[in-house]
């Protein structure tokens, strides 16, 4: 927001979660009035039960920054949805959807015999892709399972396919604070959501008939707080929980962005709006 009180900008989200109408509070999404103030894309575009993926994102994007440029504004690209930001600039190979029946099934088994239960299965049927995924990584170990089991071939092999070319190209900058105070942070800003109405949103989305597997009832944060709504655990738990789900995710960012992203630019928000307010001049 502040970058763009010095230059014509469209923020376009780069956050999977800020696509749905209705999770506004457990993902940050911007204000009514930050988005009146600066145009913004992005920003409920799916209605629940309704959902989407990286490459469906992708493609949204590339019309934003279009109307962007179009309208001679900036598109910012914000959020720290590594694999959509892989797709818009890297594009994905072709993978076939995984059946709704089987991922289904899938959930159930994890749920019934445990995440490293599923790795072993993920072993016998695609050794290639579970050498690359933790035994506890539930989400992409169920997502390699279902494309499996739905196509008859390995995830491995679908991302051997040749890829789409390179469609997006733009400088990128992660904002990469030191661990001492990150930390303190993320903790006040899940209490704050709480304050700010986080469970009346929880109670909301529990109404919304999703399926167990679906992203935003796997979301950080709101799969803890679903839990509580369901009387699994105490409040006490769920928020404890839900803090460290998000501690451990912002380490999977760091390490994502790291390892992914060889050339950005690292640093705190001081560093990072200078280097983006000296491009921006050379862009204007």
């Amino acid at each position: 927001m502040a970058i763009s009180q010095h230059f014509p900008c469209t923020i376009i989200s780069c956050d999977s979660m800020q696509l749905y109408r209705g999770l506004d509070i457990g993902t940050a999404k911007p204000s009514i009035e930050d988005q009146q103030q600066v145009p913004h894309a992005l920003i409920d575009t799916i209605t629940l039960p309704d959902q989407t993926n990286a490459v469906a994102w992708a493609n949204l994007a590339r019309q934003a920054i279009t109307t962007a440029r179009a309208a001679h504004r900036i598109p910012l690209l914000v959020g720290g949805t590594g694999m959509y930001l892989r797709a818009l600039l890297e594009g994905f190979a072709d993978i076939p959807p995984e059946a709704p029946a089987i991922r289904q099934r899938l959930y159930k088994i994890q749920q019934k015999h445990g995440t490293p239960w599923l790795h072993r299965m993920l072993t016998r049927l695609d050794p290639i892709t579970a050498h690359r995924l933790p035994a506890h990584d539930s989400q992409r170990i169920q997502r390699a399972l279902g494309v499996r089991l739905s196509s008859g071939k390995p995830l491995s092999h679908w991302l051997q396919q040749q890829p789409s070319p390179a469609l997006i190209h733009c400088p990128i900058f992660v904002l990469d604070p030191p661990h001492e105070p990150l930390y303190p942070h993320l903790d006040a800003r899940f209490h704050t959501m709480m304050q700010h109405g986080w469970l009346e949103e929880i109670a909301w989305l529990a109404h919304q008939s999703l399926p167990e597997d679906h992203p935003a009832s796997r979301a950080v944060g709101y799969r803890q707080l679903l839990a509580y709504h369901h009387r699994e655990w105490d409040l006490d738990e769920a928020i404890q929980r839900g803090i460290i789900a998000t501690r451990q995710y912002a380490k999977r960012q760091r390490t994502w962005f790291r390892r992914q992203t060889p050339d950005a630019i690292h640093g705190d928000a001081t560093k990072i709006r200078q280097h983006i307010l000296q491009l921006g001049a050379v862009w204007i």
